[in-house]
């Protein structure tokens, strides 16, 4: 099984990054791979209007560049690369020895972080998805690595901070999971975008990224519906990288922070919302309104420097 051939497809989008991009496709390609294992590299410029383009192409002429003429968020810009290879492996035999790596421009790749997630997914053929260990650069988890999918009691527990108040009761931390021991490999709802790790079979499955989402809730959603398919969602822990979150978006605070809550809205809307009746509903959009009013409020009192998107 582990001398099967294996394809790997990594995607990243850049906008306005590209120091960033570049130090995230180095990492990639210094990956300590099994010799069995063939990288394809498409970098998607999402209408970043400056010298990413040119500056990327020129430093890695190996890597594939799509130019986007409008900025299509991280679903949509994803979406442009995703077309492209579903479209290049129509015709592969063996898509369970496939895969999509989605990554953000602004991650630090271990060397053997890859390896670990593939030989993984080599082992376990019902995985669709894997995702590793995401640690933040003050060393923190970045709790995105491992969630439960939002519910209405979920979102409650963290819009309120009962769950950063009691982090170790499973009652109040089912989105974010902090209850459960950080260096444990678990089934899980959902990872983050930021790394995700999916085998071709599952997008095959499920079809693209829902770019109704423009940022935030897309690898939600995409999870949601892979799991609904039957495929299982991993955390690796033994795999890790560093995710300088943030940088990829501080230049557009305000408007992600906007996208942020909508896309709440989106998910619930998409997946719960026929669950439950009209004035749950409305307590729900009203809940998260009043929070991205709070936190857009927040945001702009902050120093212009000290600005972030939650």
């Amino acid at each position: 099984m582990c001398a099967e051939s294996t394809a790997v497809f990594v995607i990243i989008v850049n906008f306005r990054t590209p120091t960033l991009t570049m130090s995230t496709l180095n990492a990639v390609l210094a990956s300590d791979l099994s010799t069995s294992t063939r990288l394809s590299i498409t970098v998607v410029d999402n209408s970043s209007n400056d010298a990413s383009g040119a500056l990327i192409e020129e430093a890695f002429p190996s890597v594939r560049l799509i130019r986007s003429d409008v900025n299509l968020g991280f679903a949509g810009g994803n979406n442009l690369a995703l077309r492209e290879i579903l479209a290049e492996t129509e015709t592969d035999a063996k898509p369970d020895s496939v895969f999509v790596l989605l990554l953000n421009s602004d991650l630090i790749v271990e060397p053997t972080t890859l390896e670990r997630c593939l030989t993984f997914m080599r082992y376990h053929p019902t995985a669709g998805v894997v995702g590793p260990q995401v640690r933040l650069p003050d060393g923190e988890l970045d709790l995105a690595c491992r969630r439960g999918f939002p519910t209405p009691a979920r979102a409650f527990w963290k819009l309120t901070g009962l769950s950063r108040v009691f982090p170790s009761t499973s009652r109040f931390t089912g989105y974010n999971l902090t209850h459960l021991p950080i260096d444990e490999t678990i089934e899980i709802d959902s990872g983050t975008g930021a790394f995700m790790l999916v085998r071709l079979s599952a997008v095959r499955d499920v079809g693209l990224l829902d770019d109704d989402f423009f940022m935030y809730g897309e690898d939600l959603d995409w999870a949601y519906r892979i799991k609904q398919r039957g495929w299982k969602v991993w955390y690796i822990a033994e795999a890790t990288v560093m995710h300088l979150k943030g940088a990829t978006t501080r230049r557009q605070s305000s408007l992600m922070i906007v996208e942020f809550y909508r896309a709440m809205w989106l998910f619930y809307r998409k997946h719960q919302s026929r669950q439950h009746g009209f004035l749950l509903d409305s307590v729900v959009l009203g809940g998260i309104v009043l929070r991205g009013l709070i936190a857009y409020g927040a945001n702009a009192l902050r120093p212009s420097a000290d600005r972030r998107v939650s």
